[in-house]
Protein backbone atom coordinates (compact mmCIF):
# COMPACT_ATOMS: atom_id res chain seq x y z
CA UNK A 1 0.00 0.00 0.00
CA UNK A 2 1.26 3.61 -0.79
CA UNK A 3 1.64 6.41 1.55
CA UNK A 4 1.58 9.98 0.80
CA UNK A 5 3.15 12.63 2.44
CA UNK A 6 0.65 15.33 3.64
CA UNK A 7 1.20 18.26 5.71
CA UNK A 8 -1.30 19.77 7.79
CA UNK A 9 -1.90 23.77 8.62
CA UNK A 10 -5.18 25.60 10.04
CA UNK A 11 -7.81 26.68 7.79
CA UNK A 12 -7.66 30.06 6.68
CA UNK A 13 -6.99 33.15 7.03
CA UNK A 14 -6.45 33.53 10.23
CA UNK A 15 -7.37 37.05 11.80
CA UNK A 16 -4.96 38.64 14.42
CA UNK A 17 -4.36 42.14 15.21
CA UNK A 18 -1.02 44.25 15.72
CA UNK A 19 0.65 43.63 19.01
CA UNK A 20 -0.71 40.38 19.57
CA UNK A 21 0.76 37.12 19.61
CA UNK A 22 -0.11 34.05 16.61
CA UNK A 23 0.45 30.63 16.92
CA UNK A 24 -0.24 28.69 13.76
CA UNK A 25 0.23 24.82 14.11
CA UNK A 26 1.84 22.74 11.13
CA UNK A 27 1.98 18.65 11.06
CA UNK A 28 2.74 16.47 8.70
CA UNK A 29 2.20 12.57 7.98
CA UNK A 30 2.33 9.36 5.60
CA UNK A 31 6.06 10.00 5.52
CA UNK A 32 8.77 7.91 4.89
CA UNK A 33 12.20 7.91 6.93
CA UNK A 34 13.29 8.91 10.52
CA UNK A 35 10.42 9.86 13.20
CA UNK A 36 11.79 13.65 13.71
CA UNK A 37 11.20 15.87 10.43
CA UNK A 38 12.17 18.94 9.45
CA UNK A 39 10.15 22.03 8.92
CA UNK A 40 11.21 25.33 6.74
CA UNK A 41 8.25 28.42 7.10
CA UNK A 42 8.28 30.89 4.43
CA UNK A 43 6.12 34.30 3.91
CA UNK A 44 4.29 35.50 1.08
CA UNK A 45 2.97 39.00 1.36
CA UNK A 46 0.44 40.48 -0.82
CA UNK A 47 2.78 42.91 -2.17
CA UNK A 48 4.94 40.05 -3.40
CA UNK A 49 3.01 37.10 -3.83
CA UNK A 50 5.67 35.37 -5.71
CA UNK A 51 8.48 35.74 -3.44
CA UNK A 52 9.03 33.45 -0.25
CA UNK A 53 10.83 34.90 2.57
CA UNK A 54 12.58 32.45 4.76
CA UNK A 55 11.63 32.78 8.26
CA UNK A 56 12.53 30.03 10.31
CA UNK A 57 14.23 25.94 9.96
CA UNK A 58 13.76 23.65 12.33
CA UNK A 59 17.34 22.32 10.66
CA UNK A 60 19.66 25.60 9.56
CA UNK A 61 20.04 28.38 12.17
CA UNK A 62 21.08 30.65 9.53
CA UNK A 63 17.83 30.48 7.31
CA UNK A 64 15.92 33.62 8.33
CA UNK A 65 15.92 36.29 5.80
CA UNK A 66 16.91 39.64 6.90
CA UNK A 67 13.69 40.71 7.63
CA UNK A 68 13.37 38.07 10.16
CA UNK A 69 16.72 37.68 11.47
CA UNK A 70 16.92 40.17 14.30
CA UNK A 71 13.73 38.76 15.39
CA UNK A 72 14.25 35.23 15.77
CA UNK A 73 17.66 36.04 17.30
CA UNK A 74 15.96 37.61 19.88
CA UNK A 75 13.22 35.10 20.54
CA UNK A 76 10.79 37.30 18.87
CA UNK A 77 9.94 34.76 16.42
CA UNK A 78 10.73 31.09 17.17
CA UNK A 79 9.23 27.83 16.28
CA UNK A 80 8.65 24.86 18.70
CA UNK A 81 8.64 21.28 18.46
CA UNK A 82 5.39 20.02 19.54
CA UNK A 83 6.93 16.09 18.48
CA UNK A 84 8.82 14.42 15.96
CA UNK A 85 6.09 15.35 13.37
CA UNK A 86 4.36 18.45 14.40
CA UNK A 87 5.64 21.66 15.04
CA UNK A 88 4.11 25.64 15.97
CA UNK A 89 5.00 28.79 14.49
CA UNK A 90 4.69 31.62 16.98
CA UNK A 91 4.99 35.53 16.48
CA UNK A 92 5.39 37.16 20.01
CA UNK A 93 3.88 40.62 18.82
CA UNK A 94 2.84 40.77 15.23
CA UNK A 95 3.29 43.43 12.79
CA UNK A 96 1.29 45.02 9.90
CA UNK A 97 3.80 43.64 7.31
CA UNK A 98 3.41 40.05 8.98
CA UNK A 99 0.46 39.56 7.32
CA UNK A 100 0.44 37.43 4.51
CA UNK A 101 0.77 33.49 3.07
CA UNK A 102 2.25 31.60 5.41
CA UNK A 103 3.89 28.14 3.98
CA UNK A 104 5.45 25.40 6.24
CA UNK A 105 7.61 23.38 4.24
CA UNK A 106 8.72 19.72 4.80
CA UNK A 107 11.71 18.55 3.22
CA UNK A 108 11.74 15.03 1.72
CA UNK A 109 12.91 11.76 3.54
CA UNK A 110 10.96 9.86 1.15
CA UNK A 111 12.30 7.39 -1.68
CA UNK A 112 9.60 8.58 -4.06
CA UNK A 113 8.19 11.46 -4.36
CA UNK A 114 4.49 11.62 -3.17
CA UNK A 115 2.00 13.80 -1.45
CA UNK A 116 2.40 17.64 -0.75
CA UNK A 117 5.23 18.54 1.10
CA UNK A 118 3.66 21.88 2.26
CA UNK A 119 0.88 23.57 3.26
CA UNK A 120 -0.05 27.31 2.96
CA UNK A 121 -2.75 29.31 5.27
CA UNK A 122 -3.75 33.20 4.93
CA UNK A 123 -3.21 35.46 8.05
CA UNK A 124 -4.36 38.83 7.94
CA UNK A 125 -3.18 41.61 10.61
CA UNK A 126 -5.90 44.15 11.99
CA UNK A 127 -4.99 47.24 13.67
CA UNK A 128 -5.96 47.23 17.27
CA UNK A 129 -9.58 48.61 17.31
CA UNK A 130 -9.93 47.33 21.12
CA UNK A 131 -10.33 50.25 24.37
CA UNK A 132 -10.79 49.64 27.93
CA UNK A 133 -11.52 52.58 30.47
CA UNK A 134 -13.07 53.23 34.01
CA UNK A 135 -16.48 53.41 33.33
CA UNK A 136 -17.25 57.35 34.28
CA UNK A 137 -18.44 58.62 37.10
CA UNK A 138 -16.00 56.43 38.99
CA UNK A 139 -16.73 53.96 41.57
CA UNK A 140 -19.85 54.41 44.17
CA UNK A 141 -18.26 55.80 47.38
CA UNK A 142 -16.18 57.98 49.22
CA UNK A 143 -13.68 58.75 46.21
CA UNK A 144 -10.14 60.55 46.83
CA UNK A 145 -9.47 62.71 43.59
CA UNK A 146 -5.93 60.39 42.60
CA UNK A 147 -5.48 58.54 39.36
CA UNK A 148 -6.49 55.93 39.77
CA UNK A 149 -9.00 56.68 42.27
CA UNK A 150 -8.75 55.88 45.91
CA UNK A 151 -12.07 54.16 47.22
CA UNK A 152 -13.24 53.74 50.58
CA UNK A 153 -16.16 51.68 51.25
CA UNK A 154 -17.57 50.54 54.82
CA UNK A 155 -17.59 46.58 55.48
CA UNK A 156 -21.03 45.76 54.62
CA UNK A 157 -21.47 48.06 51.95
CA UNK A 158 -21.69 47.57 47.90
CA UNK A 159 -18.70 47.95 45.95
CA UNK A 160 -19.65 48.96 42.48
CA UNK A 161 -17.10 49.43 39.88
CA UNK A 162 -17.85 50.14 35.96
CA UNK A 163 -15.33 49.33 33.13
CA UNK A 164 -16.26 50.47 29.38
CA UNK A 165 -15.18 48.28 26.52
CA UNK A 166 -15.07 48.65 23.31
CA UNK A 167 -13.89 47.69 19.72
CA UNK A 168 -14.61 48.87 16.17
CA UNK A 169 -12.46 45.73 14.56
CA UNK A 170 -14.29 45.40 10.76
CA UNK A 171 -14.75 41.84 11.46
CA UNK A 172 -16.92 40.55 13.84
CA UNK A 173 -15.86 39.62 17.14
CA UNK A 174 -16.89 38.96 20.58
CA UNK A 175 -15.63 40.67 24.04
CA UNK A 176 -14.87 38.77 27.20
CA UNK A 177 -14.54 41.31 30.18
CA UNK A 178 -13.20 40.20 33.45
CA UNK A 179 -12.98 42.15 36.98
CA UNK A 180 -10.03 41.33 38.91
CA UNK A 181 -8.20 42.09 42.47
CA UNK A 182 -4.61 42.37 43.36
CA UNK A 183 -3.98 42.12 46.95
CA UNK A 184 -3.18 46.16 48.15
CA UNK A 185 0.56 47.18 47.17
CA UNK A 186 1.54 44.42 44.95
CA UNK A 187 2.58 44.89 41.91
CA UNK A 188 0.12 44.17 39.05
CA UNK A 189 0.42 41.21 36.87
CA UNK A 190 -0.94 37.66 35.61
CA UNK A 191 0.57 36.31 38.88
CA UNK A 192 -0.85 38.71 41.43
CA UNK A 193 -4.78 39.24 39.46
CA UNK A 194 -7.02 37.22 41.24
CA UNK A 195 -10.14 37.17 39.14
CA UNK A 196 -13.62 38.31 40.74
CA UNK A 197 -15.86 37.85 38.00
CA UNK A 198 -15.94 37.64 34.45
CA UNK A 199 -18.40 37.70 31.70
CA UNK A 200 -17.06 34.95 28.76
CA UNK A 201 -17.45 35.60 25.06
CA UNK A 202 -20.34 33.20 25.67
CA UNK A 203 -22.00 35.41 27.39
CA UNK A 204 -22.07 32.88 30.51
CA UNK A 205 -21.29 34.53 33.98
CA UNK A 206 -18.10 32.91 35.65
CA UNK A 207 -16.25 33.65 39.33
CA UNK A 208 -12.68 33.27 40.49
CA UNK A 209 -12.44 29.90 42.92
CA UNK A 210 -12.42 32.34 46.09
CA UNK A 211 -15.47 34.15 44.93
CA UNK A 212 -17.80 31.43 43.51
CA UNK A 213 -19.65 31.20 46.15
CA UNK A 214 -20.85 34.66 46.64
CA UNK A 215 -21.84 34.57 43.17
CA UNK A 216 -24.12 31.53 43.82
CA UNK A 217 -25.44 33.28 47.03
CA UNK A 218 -26.48 36.76 44.78
CA UNK A 219 -23.52 38.49 46.72
CA UNK A 220 -21.98 39.28 43.34
CA UNK A 221 -23.06 40.52 40.35
CA UNK A 222 -21.97 41.13 36.84
CA UNK A 223 -24.00 42.86 33.82
CA UNK A 224 -23.75 44.69 30.87
CA UNK A 225 -25.41 48.28 30.74
CA UNK A 226 -25.42 49.62 26.83
CA UNK A 227 -23.58 48.88 24.31
CA UNK A 228 -19.68 49.38 26.12
CA UNK A 229 -20.48 49.45 30.07
CA UNK A 230 -20.27 46.36 32.48
CA UNK A 231 -20.83 46.88 35.79
CA UNK A 232 -19.75 44.58 38.58
CA UNK A 233 -21.73 44.95 41.92
CA UNK A 234 -19.74 42.96 45.41
CA UNK A 235 -22.06 42.74 48.22
CA UNK A 236 -21.64 43.30 51.83
CA UNK A 237 -17.50 44.20 51.39
CA UNK A 238 -15.49 42.33 53.74
CA UNK A 239 -11.82 43.11 54.45
CA UNK A 240 -10.60 41.05 52.07
CA UNK A 241 -11.93 42.66 49.17
CA UNK A 242 -9.53 45.59 49.79
CA UNK A 243 -6.97 46.19 46.86
CA UNK A 244 -6.16 47.06 43.52
CA UNK A 245 -9.09 46.13 40.97
CA UNK A 246 -8.75 45.66 37.41
CA UNK A 247 -11.03 45.49 34.27
CA UNK A 248 -9.56 43.33 30.97
CA UNK A 249 -11.12 42.78 27.76
CA UNK A 250 -10.36 40.26 25.68
CA UNK A 251 -11.51 39.95 21.94
CA UNK A 252 -12.47 36.62 19.99
CA UNK A 253 -12.61 35.94 16.77
CA UNK A 254 -13.66 32.65 15.74
CA UNK A 255 -11.72 31.04 12.92
CA UNK A 256 -13.08 29.10 9.74
CA UNK A 257 -12.46 25.83 11.62
CA UNK A 258 -15.08 26.63 14.23
CA UNK A 259 -12.72 27.39 17.02
CA UNK A 260 -12.43 30.59 18.95
CA UNK A 261 -9.13 32.20 19.40
CA UNK A 262 -8.17 35.91 21.67
CA UNK A 263 -6.54 38.51 18.93
CA UNK A 264 -6.22 40.78 21.41
CA UNK A 265 -6.72 41.88 25.41
CA UNK A 266 -6.59 45.07 27.67
CA UNK A 267 -6.44 46.18 31.38
CA UNK A 268 -6.88 49.31 32.50
CA UNK A 269 -6.96 49.88 36.50
CA UNK A 270 -10.25 51.30 38.20
CA UNK A 271 -9.18 52.07 41.51
CA UNK A 272 -7.36 51.24 44.58
CA UNK A 273 -10.38 50.04 47.23
CA UNK A 274 -10.00 50.30 50.96
CA UNK A 275 -12.63 48.53 52.97
CA UNK A 276 -13.15 50.05 56.45
CA UNK A 277 -13.79 47.15 58.67
CA UNK A 278 -16.75 47.34 61.60
CA UNK A 279 -14.35 46.13 64.09
CA UNK A 280 -11.79 49.09 63.57
CA UNK A 281 -14.57 51.65 63.88
CA UNK A 282 -17.41 50.53 66.39
CA UNK A 283 -17.28 52.12 69.88
CA UNK A 284 -19.17 52.54 72.91
CA UNK A 285 -19.57 54.90 75.32
CA UNK A 286 -21.48 55.88 78.86
CA UNK A 287 -22.89 58.15 80.91
CA UNK A 288 -23.49 59.92 82.90
CA UNK A 289 -20.81 58.25 85.25
CA UNK A 290 -21.11 56.49 88.08
CA UNK A 291 -24.85 57.10 89.90
CA UNK A 292 -25.67 56.75 93.68
CA UNK A 293 -29.39 56.16 94.13
CA UNK A 294 -31.97 55.72 96.79
CA UNK A 295 -34.98 52.34 96.79
CA UNK A 296 -37.68 53.67 94.09
CA UNK A 297 -35.77 55.84 92.37
CA UNK A 298 -35.69 55.88 88.38
CA UNK A 299 -32.32 55.03 87.45
CA UNK A 300 -31.43 56.17 83.54
CA UNK A 301 -28.31 55.37 81.89
CA UNK A 302 -27.00 56.36 77.81
CA UNK A 303 -24.92 54.59 75.51
CA UNK A 304 -23.42 56.15 72.87
CA UNK A 305 -22.49 54.01 69.47
CA UNK A 306 -19.73 55.91 67.62
CA UNK A 307 -17.00 55.48 64.45
CA UNK A 308 -17.14 56.09 61.24
CA UNK A 309 -20.28 53.77 60.60
CA UNK A 310 -22.12 52.91 57.98
CA UNK A 311 -26.06 54.68 58.43
CA UNK A 312 -28.41 51.18 59.74
CA UNK A 313 -30.32 49.72 56.88
CA UNK A 314 -29.96 47.99 53.71
CA UNK A 315 -26.51 46.91 54.11
CA UNK A 316 -25.63 47.55 58.31
CA UNK A 317 -27.81 46.76 61.34
CA UNK A 318 -26.83 47.65 65.07
CA UNK A 319 -28.02 45.94 68.48
CA UNK A 320 -27.32 47.90 71.64
CA UNK A 321 -27.84 46.20 75.18
CA UNK A 322 -27.07 46.73 78.70
CA UNK A 323 -25.45 44.05 81.00
CA UNK A 324 -24.94 43.83 84.86
CA UNK A 325 -22.86 42.22 87.05
CA UNK A 326 -23.05 42.64 90.80
CA UNK A 327 -20.15 44.40 92.81
CA UNK A 328 -17.24 42.61 92.75
CA UNK A 329 -18.53 39.87 90.32
CA UNK A 330 -16.45 38.49 86.97
CA UNK A 331 -17.46 38.94 83.63
CA UNK A 332 -19.86 41.03 81.94
CA UNK A 333 -22.45 40.21 83.96
CA UNK A 334 -26.30 39.29 82.80
CA UNK A 335 -28.34 40.93 80.06
CA UNK A 336 -30.56 43.68 81.91
CA UNK A 337 -32.96 44.96 78.29
CA UNK A 338 -31.33 45.33 74.56
CA UNK A 339 -32.63 46.91 71.27
CA UNK A 340 -32.64 43.75 68.63
CA UNK A 341 -31.65 44.49 64.71
CA UNK A 342 -34.93 45.40 64.21
CA UNK A 343 -36.00 48.12 66.90
CA UNK A 344 -37.64 45.71 68.87
CA UNK A 345 -36.82 45.43 72.79
CA UNK A 346 -36.65 42.89 75.08
CA UNK A 347 -35.57 42.10 79.27
CA UNK A 348 -33.02 39.94 80.16
CA UNK A 349 -34.04 36.73 82.52
CA UNK A 350 -35.22 38.08 85.95
CA UNK A 351 -36.06 41.43 84.76
CA UNK A 352 -39.66 40.33 83.33
CA UNK A 353 -42.80 42.31 85.10
CA UNK A 354 -40.91 45.33 85.92
CA UNK A 355 -41.03 48.70 84.51
CA UNK A 356 -37.94 49.14 82.00
CA UNK A 357 -37.25 51.06 79.19
CA UNK A 358 -34.71 50.39 76.31
CA UNK A 359 -35.15 52.89 73.46
CA UNK A 360 -33.43 54.58 70.96
CA UNK A 361 -33.30 58.82 72.02
CA UNK A 362 -30.48 59.76 69.44
CA UNK A 363 -29.31 58.62 66.07
CA UNK A 364 -26.80 56.82 67.90
CA UNK A 365 -28.01 57.22 71.46
CA UNK A 366 -29.67 54.81 73.78
CA UNK A 367 -31.27 54.49 76.96
CA UNK A 368 -31.90 52.25 79.64
CA UNK A 369 -34.44 53.48 82.16
CA UNK A 370 -35.59 51.58 85.44
CA UNK A 371 -38.44 53.40 87.02
CA UNK A 372 -37.87 51.94 90.56
CA UNK A 373 -34.83 51.16 91.24
CA UNK A 374 -33.81 48.37 94.10
CA UNK A 375 -31.04 47.38 95.99
CA UNK A 376 -30.16 44.28 93.98
CA UNK A 377 -29.81 46.19 91.43
CA UNK A 378 -26.94 47.73 92.43
CA UNK A 379 -23.60 46.46 90.59
CA UNK A 380 -21.28 47.25 87.52
CA UNK A 381 -23.35 48.13 83.96
CA UNK A 382 -21.58 48.08 80.76
CA UNK A 383 -23.44 47.98 76.83
CA UNK A 384 -22.70 45.94 74.48
CA UNK A 385 -22.84 47.23 70.89
CA UNK A 386 -23.14 44.27 68.04
CA UNK A 387 -22.61 45.06 64.21
CA UNK A 388 -24.11 43.34 61.44
CA UNK A 389 -23.74 42.95 58.17
CA UNK A 390 -26.30 42.20 55.29
CA UNK A 391 -25.61 38.99 52.66
CA UNK A 392 -27.73 37.68 50.61
CA UNK A 393 -31.44 38.10 50.71
CA UNK A 394 -32.33 38.93 54.60
CA UNK A 395 -29.14 37.51 55.90
CA UNK A 396 -27.39 39.11 58.90
CA UNK A 397 -23.68 38.35 59.74
CA UNK A 398 -22.04 39.86 63.02
CA UNK A 399 -19.28 41.56 61.54
CA UNK A 400 -18.40 43.67 64.93
CA UNK A 401 -18.87 43.57 69.07
CA UNK A 402 -17.65 46.13 71.35
CA UNK A 403 -18.41 46.53 75.16
CA UNK A 404 -18.35 50.16 77.07
CA UNK A 405 -15.92 50.65 79.79
CA UNK A 406 -18.13 49.44 83.69
CA UNK A 407 -20.15 52.01 84.76
CA UNK A 408 -20.66 51.53 89.10
CA UNK A 409 -24.32 51.87 90.23
CA UNK A 410 -25.17 51.95 93.85
CA UNK A 411 -28.57 51.73 95.54
CA UNK A 412 -28.90 52.46 99.21
CA UNK A 413 -30.31 49.49 101.03
CA UNK A 414 -33.67 49.86 102.99
CA UNK A 415 -32.31 48.69 106.37
CA UNK A 416 -34.77 46.28 106.89
CA UNK A 417 -33.88 43.81 109.74
CA UNK A 418 -36.52 41.22 110.44
CA UNK A 419 -36.47 38.03 112.94
CA UNK A 420 -38.96 35.46 113.87
CA UNK A 421 -40.01 33.15 116.58
CA UNK A 422 -42.10 29.99 115.84
CA UNK A 423 -43.71 27.16 117.96
CA UNK A 424 -45.97 24.67 118.42
CA UNK A 425 -48.96 25.46 120.71
CA UNK A 426 -49.99 23.08 123.68
CA UNK A 427 -46.72 21.83 122.96
CA UNK A 428 -47.59 18.01 122.20
CA UNK A 429 -50.61 17.20 119.46
CA UNK A 430 -51.77 13.54 118.78
CA UNK A 431 -53.06 12.14 115.58
CA UNK A 432 -56.44 13.18 114.45
CA UNK A 433 -56.08 16.52 116.45
CA UNK A 434 -55.73 19.97 114.50
CA UNK A 435 -51.58 21.67 114.86
CA UNK A 436 -51.43 25.03 115.25
CA UNK A 437 -48.09 26.55 114.70
CA UNK A 438 -47.36 30.06 115.33
CA UNK A 439 -44.99 32.72 113.98
CA UNK A 440 -44.03 36.29 115.63
CA UNK A 441 -42.42 38.49 113.23
CA UNK A 442 -40.36 41.21 114.62
CA UNK A 443 -39.09 44.30 112.28
CA UNK A 444 -36.42 46.75 112.97
CA UNK A 445 -35.92 49.81 110.19
CA UNK A 446 -37.40 50.27 106.66
CA UNK A 447 -39.34 52.74 105.01
CA UNK A 448 -43.11 53.48 105.33
CA UNK A 449 -45.59 51.14 104.36
CA UNK A 450 -43.96 48.72 104.47
CA UNK A 451 -45.38 45.40 104.39
CA UNK A 452 -44.81 41.59 105.26
CA UNK A 453 -45.22 38.18 104.20
CA UNK A 454 -44.74 34.41 105.99
CA UNK A 455 -44.33 30.95 104.31
CA UNK A 456 -44.33 27.40 106.52
CA UNK A 457 -41.75 25.31 104.91
CA UNK A 458 -41.05 21.44 106.17
CA UNK A 459 -38.62 19.19 106.19
CA UNK A 460 -39.27 15.57 105.94
CA UNK A 461 -38.15 12.91 109.07
CA UNK A 462 -36.35 9.75 107.74
CA UNK A 463 -35.65 7.23 110.39
CA UNK A 464 -35.18 10.05 112.94
CA UNK A 465 -32.73 12.18 110.31
CA UNK A 466 -33.68 15.65 108.40
CA UNK A 467 -33.87 14.41 104.93
CA UNK A 468 -31.10 15.45 102.09
CA UNK A 469 -34.29 16.89 100.17
CA UNK A 470 -35.40 20.75 100.07
CA UNK A 471 -37.68 21.72 102.06
CA UNK A 472 -40.97 22.31 101.19
CA UNK A 473 -44.00 25.15 100.70
CA UNK A 474 -46.89 24.33 103.43
CA UNK A 475 -48.93 27.54 102.85
CA UNK A 476 -47.81 31.08 103.65
CA UNK A 477 -49.85 34.31 103.22
CA UNK A 478 -48.38 37.26 100.76
CA UNK A 479 -47.48 40.78 101.30
CA UNK A 480 -51.09 41.52 99.70
CA UNK A 481 -52.66 39.51 101.65
CA UNK A 482 -53.60 36.31 99.95
CA UNK A 483 -53.18 32.99 100.91
CA UNK A 484 -50.80 30.14 98.92
CA UNK A 485 -50.87 27.03 100.16
CA UNK A 486 -48.28 24.65 98.50
CA UNK A 487 -48.59 20.54 99.46
CA UNK A 488 -49.06 19.25 102.72
CA UNK A 489 -47.25 15.44 103.72
CA UNK A 490 -50.57 14.39 105.42
CA UNK A 491 -52.39 15.79 102.21
CA UNK A 492 -54.81 16.74 104.61
CA UNK A 493 -56.45 20.57 104.79
CA UNK A 494 -54.58 23.42 106.17
CA UNK A 495 -55.02 26.91 106.67
CA UNK A 496 -52.87 29.97 107.03
CA UNK A 497 -54.01 33.29 108.79
CA UNK A 498 -53.35 36.11 110.07
CA UNK A 499 -53.76 36.34 113.49
CA UNK A 500 -52.26 39.86 114.72
CA UNK A 501 -50.07 42.99 112.39
CA UNK A 502 -47.08 40.59 113.13
CA UNK A 503 -48.22 37.00 113.98
CA UNK A 504 -49.31 34.13 111.56
CA UNK A 505 -50.84 30.86 112.07
CA UNK A 506 -50.76 27.69 110.39
CA UNK A 507 -53.21 24.71 111.22
CA UNK A 508 -52.89 21.06 109.98
CA UNK A 509 -56.57 19.92 110.60
CA UNK A 510 -56.26 15.92 111.36
CA UNK A 511 -53.28 15.51 111.70
CA UNK A 512 -51.35 12.35 110.31
CA UNK A 513 -48.35 10.31 111.10
CA UNK A 514 -47.27 11.65 107.04
CA UNK A 515 -47.21 15.00 108.66
CA UNK A 516 -44.98 14.32 110.90
CA UNK A 517 -41.23 16.83 110.19
CA UNK A 518 -39.39 19.82 110.97
CA UNK A 519 -41.06 23.23 110.54
CA UNK A 520 -40.04 26.63 110.19
CA UNK A 521 -41.65 30.31 109.33
CA UNK A 522 -40.01 32.24 106.60
CA UNK A 523 -41.42 36.33 106.69
CA UNK A 524 -40.10 38.70 104.21
CA UNK A 525 -40.35 42.62 103.92
CA UNK A 526 -41.46 43.96 100.99
CA UNK A 527 -41.87 47.71 99.74
CA UNK A 528 -43.92 48.89 96.92
CA UNK A 529 -42.93 51.87 94.66
CA UNK A 530 -44.77 54.35 92.60
CA UNK A 531 -45.07 52.16 89.64
CA UNK A 532 -46.94 49.53 91.72
CA UNK A 533 -44.01 47.24 91.51
CA UNK A 534 -42.57 44.72 94.45
CA UNK A 535 -39.24 44.22 95.86
CA UNK A 536 -38.49 41.84 98.74
CA UNK A 537 -36.59 44.15 100.98
CA UNK A 538 -35.33 41.61 103.75
CA UNK A 539 -36.10 37.77 104.89
CA UNK A 540 -35.65 36.17 108.19
CA UNK A 541 -35.98 32.13 108.67
CA UNK A 542 -37.23 31.40 112.51
CA UNK A 543 -36.04 28.36 114.18
CA UNK A 544 -36.94 25.00 113.40
CA UNK A 545 -40.64 23.12 115.32
CA UNK A 546 -40.88 19.57 115.65
CA UNK A 547 -44.30 18.06 114.44
CA UNK A 548 -44.86 14.66 115.93
CA UNK A 549 -48.04 13.16 116.04
CA UNK A 550 -48.78 11.16 119.12
CA UNK A 551 -50.98 8.18 119.39
CA UNK A 552 -53.19 8.37 122.24
CA UNK A 553 -52.64 5.76 124.78
CA UNK A 554 -56.69 4.05 125.14
CA UNK A 555 -57.08 3.79 120.81
CA UNK A 556 -54.28 0.75 121.52
CA UNK A 557 -56.26 -1.11 123.98
CA UNK A 558 -59.25 -1.77 121.40
CA UNK A 559 -57.07 -3.58 118.84
CA UNK A 560 -56.78 -6.85 121.26
CA UNK A 561 -60.30 -6.96 122.44
CA UNK A 562 -60.48 -9.87 119.47
CA UNK A 563 -58.70 -12.11 121.66
CA UNK A 564 -60.05 -11.83 124.42
CA UNK A 565 -60.22 -9.46 127.43
CA UNK A 566 -57.68 -10.83 129.83
CA UNK A 567 -55.43 -10.67 126.86
CA UNK A 568 -56.42 -7.16 125.74
CA UNK A 569 -55.32 -5.98 129.23
CA UNK A 570 -52.12 -7.56 129.34
CA UNK A 571 -51.24 -6.50 125.68
CA UNK A 572 -52.70 -2.89 126.02
CA UNK A 573 -50.83 -2.47 129.17
CA UNK A 574 -47.60 -3.93 126.97
CA UNK A 575 -48.53 -1.06 124.50
CA UNK A 576 -48.88 1.32 126.92
CA UNK A 577 -45.55 0.78 128.91
CA UNK A 578 -43.87 0.41 125.03
CA UNK A 579 -45.61 4.29 124.02
CA UNK A 580 -44.57 5.86 127.08
CA UNK A 581 -40.69 4.63 126.93
CA UNK A 582 -40.88 6.15 123.16
CA UNK A 583 -42.37 8.99 124.36
CA UNK A 584 -39.53 9.36 127.23
CA UNK A 585 -36.89 9.35 124.72
CA UNK A 586 -38.61 11.93 122.38
CA UNK A 587 -38.66 14.19 125.17
CA UNK A 588 -35.29 13.73 125.54
CA UNK A 589 -33.97 14.18 122.04
CA UNK A 590 -36.45 17.32 122.22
Amino acid sequence: MCRAREVLVPTGPLYRVTGTAVSISCNVSGYEGPDQQDFEWFLYRPEAPEAALGIISTRDTRFSYAVFGPRVAAGEVQVQRLQGDAVVLKIARLQAQDAGIYECYTPSTDARYLGSYSGKVELRVLPDMLQVSAAPPGPRGRQAPTSPPRLTVHEGQELVLGCLARTNTEKHTHLAVSFGRAVPEAPVGRATLQEVVGLRSNLAVEAGAPYAERLAAGELRLGKEGADRYRMVVGGAQAGDAGTYHCTAAEWIQDPDGSWAQIAEKRAVLAHVDVQTLSSQLAVTVGPGERRIGPGEPLELLCNVSGALPPPGRHAAYSVGWEMAPAGAPGPGRLVAQLDTEGVGSLGPGYEGRHIAMEKVASRTYRLRLEAARPGDAGTYRCLAKAYVRGSGTRLREAASARSRPLPVHVREEGVALEAVAWLAGGTVYRGETASLLCNISVRGGPPGLRLAASWWVERLEEGELSSGPAQLVGGVGQDGVAELGVRPGGGPVSVELVGPRSHRLRLHSLGPEDEGVYHCAPSAWVQHADYSWYQAGSARSGPVTVYPYTHALDTLFVPLLVGTGVALVTGATILATITCCFMKRLRKR
